[in-house]
């Protein structure tokens, strides 16, 4: 079984280090790791049985699992980060193939894995893995869909605050990381994420005088992604502070994005504007009135994501973390100065 333990160096040559303490990592990093750190119970790598509190109440899981079903946004990738070779994954970006993305170096797989659905997961082909613990710690958090997981396999759900696919980068990898006794690793992969950004942060203090906001554009919509979900909190922690005006909306249907019409996209001007494309290219995008209406666009302050970035950037596993913020920091560097 192959084991993937990489760290973040290839992105943090692009920063000057300094050697930056850890404790220069922004409140809201520390506040993740606290809750990450509150989620499970502390154990040597390899030490059953572990116990992992999740919204449906505490998980124990007894030994070390053989055959994992991973259908949370970025699950797979973090079981693959810690040595384990899921036996069915969903496929959210629809990559195709093993369902991982082009950052995962050579082939992720012994033998590929079943590709199973995403939103609606097809129960019986989960129940014929025979698996013996399903990871679904990045999802929709919905009662349903975790009773029916659960009389399958032990489930490990969303973390409590974790529904509409807000589980926090570090505390994905903290309940993962413990479920497959890697629980020692899992600290190692989030203290490598926050010294890199606390990095990036001393390499680019203008940064932190400065608001950004995250959307996105669909061919009947466009909406700004709010405060918990990975596209805003990465930004947040490279230093950049929340439209103040984006934190007063409620989030719509989603639960991680806030709807708005053409007339009323103009809300999310920031000094710094990144666009998610949806269903259209990211040329076509940029080329929408309400995107070419925007200050931040008119002054050069927005960018819209190149599609294989955008994707990494929103799956926040460890891997696609490690290839977005290699290509983003440029980006930025670009759009919103040093």
């Amino acid at each position: 079984m192959k084991k993937r333990v990489s760290l973040f160096k290839s992105a943090a040559s692009i920063v000057v280090v300094a050697g930056m303490a850890l404790g220069m990592v922004s409140c809201s990093s520390t506040e993740s790791e606290s809750e990450s750190s509150a989620n499970v119970t502390s154990s040597a790598d390899g030490a059953y049985p572990v116990s992992i509190a999740t919204k449906f109440g505490d998980v124990t899981v007894e030994s070390q699992p053989e055959r994992v079903v991973a259908l949370g946004w970025g699950d797979a990738e973090a079981a693959l980060e810690f040595g384990v070779q899921p036996v069915g994954a969903s496929d959210w970006l629809a990559f195709g193939g093993e369902g991982v993305g082009p950052w995962i170096e050579d082939s992720a797989y012994d033998e590929a894995p079943e590709i199973i659905g995403t939103m609606e997961p097809e129960y019986e082909k989960i129940a014929a893995l025979e698996p013996d613990l399903i990871l679904d710690v990045r999802s929709s958090g919905d009662q349903e869909r975790y009773d029916k997981l659960s009389s399958i396999a032990p489930t490990i759900g969303v973390p409590e605050g974790g529904d509409s696919y807000l589980t926090p980068r570090a505390e994905q990898v903290t309940m993962i990381a413990t479920a497959l006794g890697q629980a020692e690793r899992g600290e190692e992969v989030n203290a490598e994420y926050e010294q890199l950004t606390a990095d990036i942060r001393a390499a680019h203090p203008g940064w932190s005088e400065k608001t950004a906001a995250a959307v996105s554009a669909t061919a009947t919509s466009w909406g700004a992604y709010i405060k918990g979900s990975n596209r805003v909190d990465t930004l947040l922690d490279l230093g950049f502070q929340e439209n103040p005006e984006l934190a007063k909306q409620e989030p719509g249907d989603t639960g991680f994005s806030i709807k708005f019409s053409e007339e009323t996209f103009g809300v999310v001007d920031s000094d710094l504007v990144v666009g998610f494309a949806i269903g259209m290219t990211p040329e076509e995008m940029a080329e929408q009135v309400p995107w070419q209406m925007l200050t931040a666009t008119r002054d050069g302050r927005s960018f819209v994501m190149p599609r294989e970035i955008s994707n990494a950037f929103s799956l926040g596993s460890p891997q696609s973390t490690r290839f977005a913020l290699d290509a983003l920091v440029p980006l930025l560097e670009e759009h919103a100065g040093e």
